[in-house]
């Protein structure tokens, strides 16, 4: 994987610049200039509106005591958006324009599920204003209890509690 991301550094660049020179000789060197300060103004402007917007769903699944996943996968995404819109070249535009799109975040965070919703840690342990108790573990479930044991099954040793598990 690391060799993966490796090999994306060094050949972005690249590719950005072959980009460049095919643009620039169909369109000149002031319209490829023009285009790329014209995708960083834009990408300012869609970060700004979409951003609040995001903010604003964010805060409202907060209140209502709600894991605001969908809400910071966007805010991320959009983060991310932006930031390849203000590199310059047209391949990271491409790609920071796309994840404006909606839809291609939903098609995004269901890949990424996929790929790894198996390693998603979630700590429930929040401030109290929202609902959740500080005081406890991450890992502390409060609940109700039945033994159904039946009584000729053999008994295990009793858990000593002042040991971390």
């Amino acid at each position: 994987m690391a060799l993966l991301i490796l090999l994306a550094f060094a050949s972005l660049p690249i590719i950005e610049i072959a980009i460049f020179i095919e643009i620039g000789e169909e369109i000149g060197l002031v319209s490829t200039l023009a285009a790329t300060v014209l995708t960083a103004l834009v990408g300012t402007f869609l970060v700004r509106a979409q951003g609040l917007a995001t903010l604003r769903k964010l805060q409202e699944s907060l209140n209502q005591g709600e894991m605001p996943l969908r809400p910071a996968f966007d805010g991320a995404c959009q983060l991310f958006a932006g930031a390849l819109l203000l590199t310059p070249g047209f391949l990271t535009d491409g790609v920071g324009l796309l994840l404006f799109v909606p839809l291609v975040r939903t098609l995004l965070m269901a890949w990424v599920i996929s790929r790894g919703g198996d390693r998603i840690v979630v700590n429930h342990t929040q401030n109290t204003s929202h609902g959740f108790d500080t005081s406890r573990r991450s890992y502390d479930v409060e609940g109700d209890y039945m033994d159904i044991t039946p009584s000729d099954a053999p008994s295990l040793p009793p858990l000593d509690k002042n040991k971390d598990h």
